[in-house]
């Protein structure tokens, strides 16, 4: 039988495989094993699938049972040699106990995975072994979506009520990894995985030498899902990091984007997330998710079991509450306390609406960041593209557009004629009295600076929210979801209480509790409407 070493199904003579189109006439070069390689006389090693820096995962097919899995290869990269076609590795002189130990450490850690495997999340190590002076681990291999491809397939985002069931595992296998005394330090969406039955798989797993910076390791770390300390050298990682990798996840999963890179956050710690995705996701969400990204350690989610309580909503509510109580403690002059604003609420009550609502909205965003791929990353060299400009007041040749008052639809097809220019949302969404929501307020570069020969120039726009003060629309009489969805057009948030009525049918809108038509509330702000249950049935005695 003559295997695909991309697929590991029988091709009999053909050398280009039917079924996965792999090419079996090149070879697998060092460092990396040699096709048909046999490991533990009963692993078939075939192509490679990733690599870090600390090891490469190569599909496999087991002899014993015909079933295709993954074979994980301790391969730290700076620290050993490989012959082309060997399979043995030699290992640095000088290098010999740094080396031993990290392979001591890499098979520990899989150890603890392998006892693991009631946990749905993580996938099942099936054996551990050594041979060729280095460690392997056989994992299983499920058949896989990748979590890019998954949201990408999901209209570019997941609603909170699919994300929740996808995620709470997670949370349960991070908790269980910490309580073992390691970590994983990768949660991100390169390493996540859906399974044929619509649950989520983590890979990337590695131990921690490989995910912070100043071992002997090459880190590798996922740019927007890796936590701030561990850019740090050897600052030690633990449940804290892990929370971090885990909100960022989630907040791509929610937004299609990942947080700005954790070294750039230290200079500007906004989260970036466009109003439309604000406005649909619940507010505990939005709060957890601003909690779990905080750049200072000492400010972020300490736990799991503090992470599971701000995702759900009885964590917001008493933190509401602490926060309501906290804030009219404050000394308030006596002539600002009794103060009414027009819809009827207290001057306190308006600031604290006002202050929590400016610190959600203006706190949390998104921002786009390349993913590159890990075996570039690891044994490459990594290119950054910086966008560079000249003061020149005789400048004749090509200028940035204006892309000014567009709307971001508008000026990506208008971009799309110049293959030169790539724009891109910033979405730090901003309130603006002189645009219209969802049009183009602001740009960098400015239009009509100076285009280089050959520049590729990537163009930062922001999208208005429109004005900060919106006016309550007129609601009575009209149907619970006509009334909630013109609230909503201005930016408003609306939640619903029922009572009787003998003049407004069942169903319809009395009109509101605390305001009324025509007041005006800052953009985010809620509002009760009063429903009516009918009329109230009569009481009658036989």
């Amino acid at each position: 039988m003559s295997l695909c070493m991309g697929c590991m199904r029988d091709i009999g003579d053909n050398s280009v495989c039917p079924s996965c189109g792999f090419d079996n006439s090149e070879k697998q070069h060092a460092p990396f094993l040699p096709y048909g390689t046999v490991l533990a006389n009963r692993y078939i090693v075939g192509t490679g699938i990733d690599t870090n820096g600390e090891s490469t995962r190569y599909i496999c097919l087991d002899k014993q049972t015909n079933e295709v899995l993954i074979v994980c290869e301790f391969l730290p990269v700076g620290l050993f040699t490989r012959e082309e076609n060997g399979t043995e590795v030699r290992v640095n002189y000088e290098d010999r106990l740094v080396y031993n130990k990290l392979k001591d450490d890499f098979v520990n850690y899989h150890r603890i995975l392998s006892e693991l495997k009631e946990l749905t999340a993580l996938l099942n190590v099936h054996n551990i072994f050594e041979e060729n002076n280095t460690a392997y681990i056989i994992e299983e291999n499920e058949d896989l979506i990748p979590f890019e491809e998954y949201v990408a397939r999901s209209s570019g985002h997941l609603e909170w009520d699919i994300a929740r069931p996808l995620f709470m595992p997670v949370i349960s296998a991070l908790e269980a990894l910490h309580k073992r005394g390691v970590g994983h330090y990768a949660i991100a969406p390169k390493n996540m995985y859906i399974t044929a039955s619509g649950k989520i798989k983590i890979s990337g797993l590695a131990t921690e030498s490989e995910r912070k910076r100043g071992t002997a390791l090459k880190s590798q770390l996922f740019s927007g899902a890796a936590a701030p300390e561990q850019y740090d050298d050897n600052f030690p990682l633990d449940d804290i990091t892990d929370v971090y990798g885990f909100c960022a996840t989630l907040f791509y999963a929610l937004t299609g984007h990942l947080p700005k890179n954790a070294v750039e956050r230290r200079q500007d710690s906004r989260l970036l997330m466009s109003t439309n995705t604000v406005k649909r996701l619940p507010p505990h969400v939005v709060s957890a998710l601003a909690n779990g990204l905080q750049v200072e350690r000492e400010n972020r989610i300490t736990d799991f079991d503090d992470l599971r309580s701000q995702l759900s909503v009885a964590h917001t509510a008493k933190a509401i509450q602490e926060e309501i109580s906290r804030t009219a403690s404050m000394n308030i002059p006596k002539d600002k306390l009794n103060s009414k604003k027009k819809n009827g609420m207290s001057h306190i009550s308006a600031i604290i609406i006002s202050v929590a609502v400016t610190v959600l909205v203006l706190t949390i965003a998104g921002v786009f960041w390349l993913m590159q791929n890990p075996l570039s990353g690891v044994f490459g060299g990594n290119t950054e593209a910086t966008v560079e400009s000249t003061q020149n007041t005789e400048w004749t040749g090509a200028v940035i557009p204006n892309y000014i008052g567009m709307t971001y639809e508008e000026a990506e097809k208008a971009a799309s004629t110049d293959n030169s220019i790539t724009l891109y949302r910033n979405f730090t969404d901003e309130y603006s009295n002189d645009y219209e929501e969802g049009k183009i307020m602001q740009q960098s570069p400015a239009a009509g600076s100076q285009i280089l020969q050959d520049d590729n120039i990537v163009i930062s726009v922001t999208v208005s929210k429109g004005a900060q003060m919106r006016t309550l629309p007129k609601v009575e009489g009209s149907k619970l979801d006509d009334a909630a969805a013109d609230i909503a057009d201005q930016g408003l948030l609306a939640t619903v209480e029922y009572e009787y009525s003998n003049t407004v049918a069942a169903n319809r809108v009395i009109g509101y509790k605390s305001n009324e038509e025509g007041d005006t509330l800052e953009y985010g702000s809620s509002v009760v409407l009063i429903v009516s249950k009918g009329k109230e049935p009569s009481n009658s005695s036989n």
